[in-house]
């Protein structure tokens, strides 16, 4: 018979090993000495030993699922409860059982962490589904396009939801999608539409503006082509390439008009500096006549004058106002001098001025009396106040024999 602290063998040769509920059979032992049958199971027992120390540490530090942890727990669970060691198989179920409350911590973090994952990708697909539904109204075509391509990306990396809540929005966002590319396709059919009616209209001024072209009618051809260019922004721009090729083509018959009216410019310019040269010998000439001394004379020599002037004709705009203005200055002072003429041998206007010179000089010589009469009476009051209508008087008179002094009288 032999022994060891967790086993033994009898006598029959049945191997035996203790455990807190007593002793188990382990099994039978024939083919040598107690010792080897205690050696034998044992190394069993090791066995067992080793395997559960390889399990704990795939627990542990390996992604092992619990399902298959569980499984391979129950199996060496199963080897220890068939009592085939000898060696303290208490101990290895305690590690068991302890294993098991590691596995299933492990599964509640895992099962916690797939509901946090589950979570943050709901929000994540909700957040994505709220800008996409934003998106879904906007009118920044391009960008809003690009950033809703960049939204199904980022969809399609999110994890699946449950199956319902997943469809349930993977709908909403499917429907912002559809309902800005709908949009998107309305407003660039209506654009392509404003296109071809601007190309059209644009036509329509081309062909204008190109008969335009070879008008010599300066002023009112210019404006016309001004309202062209408005008519032409207002149209709209039509597409790319017609809208190049109708510019040229505008602009061309612009340039063909505006070059000829500037060549025929350049021309007029020149005749008109030409015209100014003369026109400012002809009034150096008509300043020669002031001041005036011989009326007659100087009226004959000014229509002679003022006739050349006339058959010359324009000069340059910013020329203009000074040169006319000596021209005017010369025909003010004749008619001056005609108007002084004409008051000077007028009988009726003579008439006039004598008759008032008269009664003038009667009324001051009256006052000179009455004056004359007031001082010998002593009453000074009374001749103060007749000097000082007398003063007024002689005022008068000597204006009016001023004026009488034009008539040569």
């Amino acid at each position: 018979m032999s022994s060891d602290p967790w086993g033994r063998v009898d006598e029959a040769g049945t191997v035996y090993v203790r455990t807190a509920e007593g002793e188990k059979v382990v099994g039978s032992w024939q083919a040598g000495s107690p010792d080897e049958a205690l050696a034998y199971f044992e190394r069993k027992y090791e066995g067992l030993v080793v395997e559960i120390g390889l399990l704990e540490r795939r627990v542990r530090t390996t992604d092992l699922s619990s399902k298959d942890a569980m499984t391979a727990i129950g199996h060496i669970r199963e080897q220890i409860d068939a009592h085939h060691a000898v060696g303290d198989l208490d101990a290895l179920r305690q590690r068991l059982d302890k294993l098991v409350e590691v596995v299933e911590a492990r599964r509640e973090e895992r099962r916690a962490a797939k509901a946090r994952q589950s979570d943050e990708a709901r929000q994540a697909k909700e957040k994505l589904v709220s800008e996409a539904e934003e998106l879904a109204g906007s009118d920044q075509w391009r960008s809003a396009g690009e950033r809703l391509r960049a939204l199904v990306d980022t969809w399609k990396g999110l994890p699946r939801l449950d199956r319902k809540t997943d469809d349930e929005l993977w709908h909403r966002f499917s429907h912002a999608r559809s309902a800005f590319s709908k949009r998107r396709k309305a407003h660039f059919a209506a654009l392509d539409a404003q296109r071809e009616e601007a190309r059209q209209a644009k036509e329509k001024l081309v062909a204008e503006a190109e008969a335009l072209s070879g008008s010599t009618d300066w002023g009112p051809t210019a404006a016309r082509y001004r309202e062209l260019m408005s008519a032409w922004k207002a149209a709209g721009r039509a597409q790319r390439e017609a809208e190049e090729d109708l510019w040229s083509r505008f602009r061309g018959a612009q340039d063909v008009f505006f070059q000829a009216r500037s060549e025929a410019f350049s021309e007029r310019d020149a005749e008109q500096r030409e015209n100014l040269t003369r026109k400012e010998e002809l009034v150096a000439e008509a300043e020669k006549l002031l001041p005036v001394t011989d009326l007659k004379a100087a009226r004959a020599a000014f229509r002679s004058v003022n006739e050349r002037w006339e058959a010359i004709g324009h000069v340059p705009r910013d020329a203009r106002p000074k040169i006319e203005g000596r021209m005017h200055a010369v025909e003010r002072a004749i008619q001056e001098a005609e108007e002084a003429e004409w008051r000077r041998t007028n009988p009726e206007a003579r008439a006039r001025a004598e008759g008032l010179t008269g009664q003038l000089q009667a009324a001051v010589d009256k006052l000179r009396g009455q004056v004359d009469a007031a001082r010998a009476a002593g009453n000074n009051a009374k001749a103060d106040k007749l000097t000082k209508e007398l003063e007024g008087r002689q005022a008068l008179l000597d204006q009016a024999l001023k004026g009488l002094q034009e008539f040569g009288g």
